[in-house]
């Protein structure tokens, strides 16, 4: 069977008659596409690329698509003002990137102490989430969509061990979104590079300390070549959510049909990025310890409660910004709790059992 048609058909199945091809045959649209990843890179990028041609293959070529990775048409952090001016109709990337626009937009990625990947995905498609995101998005002239997820990020890339709250003070260290506010609030020096720059700072010295994503995607970055201790588990991104963001306008141009593919493509990506890092972490963990010498580590109990005081103080600041930034904090507070103490119950639950009889972790 033809990758296209197996493709198609595997989205119309999951979508229902959402995606059943519109009667009457209209042209083709192309859709510019801008991203804040490396072309190629393994993990985000290759998980932004088979987004961009799976929206053609869906359409079976009524959308067609033009991709262009970070600095191939814009930089990665401009890629919000290209889509909102309308110069491209969409981009794939953090919306955490974005907070400097607003601060409520890193609840779209995670925040420290958040979701996890699970609890996030039913809190945008059932626990109201996606109904904050497109009132916080349309006042931008965007709408936006989740399109792929991390799971849970590592703690980052140190060149020293982190022992106590002291040991951050100082430190110089590439962390965006709120997770970056916790680290500034426990005296670390915090920057937010795009990917593509974070090598080259990390080696120059620049920064002596960086998060990313998790083993699959940091492997292929190469900061083992200038810090060798990795911790596992951050506070920062317990469940990285991705964006596709349209504009608004563009978005609302589109027939039913035409949303209804992107939507399947999209859904069909969320689900493929996670499946992809959990799949490949561990054996990518294995490759940073036992080919490239990194020791890996976990955060002691004294620093994580200085995480979560400082979290504590980061959260009261992005209630303070505004009306909706509270109406997005108080929703999600509320189902972070219902959904996430639902999920402790049974899978956590389980899970914890499973490991302590089968040694895992």
């Amino acid at each position: 069977m033809e990758r296209r048609k197996f493709l198609k058909g595997a989205a119309i199945a999951g979508a229902g008659a959402a995606l059943a091809a519109p009667a009457i045959a209209q042209g083709t649209k192309t859709i510019t596409i801008v991203s804040t990843w490396p072309r190629d890179f393994p993990g985000l990028g290759i998980s932004a690329q088979r987004l961009a041609a799976n929206i053609t293959a869906l359409s079976d070529g009524a959308l067609t698509t033009e991709y262009f990775a970070a600095g191939e048409r814009v930089g990665a952090f401009d890629a919000f003002d290209e889509v909102a001016s309308g110069n491209s109709q969409a981009y794939i990337g953090a919306d955490y990137y974005w907070t400097g626009k607003h601060p409520a937009y890193a609840y779209f990625t995670s925040v420290p102490f958040g979701m996890s990947t699970q609890e996030w995905t039913a809190w945008i498609r059932f626990g109201g989430g996606q109904e904050l995101w497109d009132e916080l998005a349309g006042s931008f002239g965007l709408k936006s969509i989740a399109c792929g997820s991390t799971g849970t990020q590592a703690g980052g890339w140190f060149n020293k061990e982190i022992e106590s709250a002291d040991d951050l003070k100082g430190l110089k260290m590439r962390i965006p979104g709120l997770g970056g506010t916790v680290m500034s609030k426990l005296g670390a020096s915090t920057v937010s590079l795009p990917g593509g720059q974070i090598y080259e700072n990390l080696v120059s010295g620049a920064i002596e300390a960086t998060e990313w994503v998790g083993p699959f995607n940091d492997y292929f970055m190469k900061f083992y070549e200038a810090a060798k201790i990795y911790y596992t588990g951050g506070m920062h991104e317990p469940g990285g959510g991705l964006a596709f963001g349209t504009n608004a306008a563009w978005w609302g141009s589109l027939s039913d049909w035409e949303k209804a593919v992107i939507e399947a493509a999209c859904a069909q990506e969320h689900e493929m990025s996670h499946s992809e890092a959990m799949a490949k972490n561990g054996e990518y963990l294995g490759k940073l310890v036992n080919d490239h010498g990194v020791e890996v580590k976990t955060f002691n109990d004294d620093v994580w409660d200085a995480f979560g005081e400082a979290a504590a103080e980061v959260f009261v600041e992005v209630r303070d910004h505004s009306d909706l930034a509270k109406k997005i904090d108080d929703n999600f507070q509320e189902k972070l709790r219902e959904i996430g103490g639902t999920i402790a119950k049974f899978e956590g639950n389980f899970l914890n059992q499973r490991n302590r009889i089968l040694g895992l972790g």
